[in-house]
C-alpha cells in the first residue's frame, strides 16, 4: 500500500510541475516576455528531444546503429504539410499522417535491412537518408530542390510539450514493458536472445519503426515552425 502510495503521490508531482511549468512558458509568450530568440530556441529543443529519445529507441536500447533518423524526420515533415496546406486538413491529421507515414517508411526499410549487422545497417539506413533527400529533389509537386515555402505555423508551445511528453511516455512505457526487455535483450546478446526463442528481427522491426514515427512527428513540429522545408534541411 505504501508502494502505491508513493507512486501516486510522485505521479501528481510530476503532473503538477509539468502544468506549472507548461503555464508559465506559455504566459511569457503570450506577454511577450519571452522573445523570439529564446522561443526558436526553446522550440528546436523540444524538437531535439523528440528525435533524440526516438533515436536512443533504436541506438540505444536496441543497440543498432542507423542514420536514417534524419530520413524519417524528412517524411514526416512532407507528410504532414501535403495534408495540411495542399488538402486544408487540420493540423491534429497532419501530424497523425506524418507518424503513419514515417512509420510506414520505417517498416518498409526496416524489415530487409535489420537482418543486417554492424556497419552494414549503418550503411544501408544511411544511404535511405540520401535516397530521400535525392527523391525528394526530383518531385516537382513539393517544390523539387526549392522545398515548400510559406507553410502556416500551426506549432505552438501546447503541441511542442505535449509532444515530447507523448514521446518520453510512450519509449519509457514500452521500455518497461516486456516488448522493451525482449528489445534490451536483443542489444544484449542477439545469438543468446534467439536461442531463448526471441524473435530478434521482430522486436527490432518493432522499435525501429515506433523510432521512425516519432521522428516523422518532430518533422511536422518542425516544418509548421520554420516555415519551410527543403531536401538539404
Amino acid at each position: 500500500m505504501q508502494g502505491i502510495l508513493k507512486r501516486s503521490g510522485k505521479f501528481i508531482t510530476e503532473v503538477v510541475v509539468l502544468v506549472v511549468f507548461f503555464l508559465l512558458v506559455q504566459y511569457l509568450i503570450t506577454a511577450g516576455l519571452l522573445n523570439q530568440y529564446f522561443q526558436i530556441n526553446l522550440t528546436s529543443l523540444c524538437i531535439n528531444i523528440i528525435l533524440a529519445v526516438s533515436l536512443n529507441l533504436i541506438n540505444g536500447f536496441t543497440g543498432q546503429l542507423s542514420l536514417g533518423h534524419a530520413g524519417f524526420m524528412a517524411v514526416g515533415a512532407y507528410a504532414s504539410v501535403i495534408m495540411t496546406q495542399m488538402f486544408n486538413m487540420p493540423f491534429i491529421a497532419g501530424l497523425l499522417g506524418a507518424c503513419a507515414a514515417a512509420g510506414l517508411a520505417g517498416f518498409i526499410i526496416g524489415v530487409p535491412t535489420l537482418r543486417l549487422k554492424g556497419d552494414y545497417l549503418a550503411i544501408a539506413t544511411l544511404a535511405f537518408g540520401e535516397i530521400i533527400r535525392v527523391v525528394l529533389q526530383n518531385i516537382d509537386y513539393v517544390g523539387g530542390p526549392a522545398g515548400i515555402l510559406g507553410i502556416s505555423k500551426l506549432t505552438t508551445w501546447a503541441w511542442l510539450l505535449g509532444s515530447v511528453v507523448l514521446t518520453i511516455v510512450v519509449i519509457q512505457n514500452l521500455v518497461n514493458s516486456s516488448y522493451g526487455r525482449a528489445i534490451i535483450s536483443v542489444r544484449e546478446d542477439e545469438i543468446a536472445a534467439e536461442l531463448m526463442g526471441i524473435d530478434t528481427t521482430k522486436y527490432k522491426v518493432i522499435a525501429f519503426v515506433i523510432g521512425a514515427l516519432f521522428a516523422g512527428l518532430a518533422g511536422a513540429l518542425y516544418a509548421h515552425y520554420f516555415y519551410i522545408i527543403k531536401p538539404e534541411t
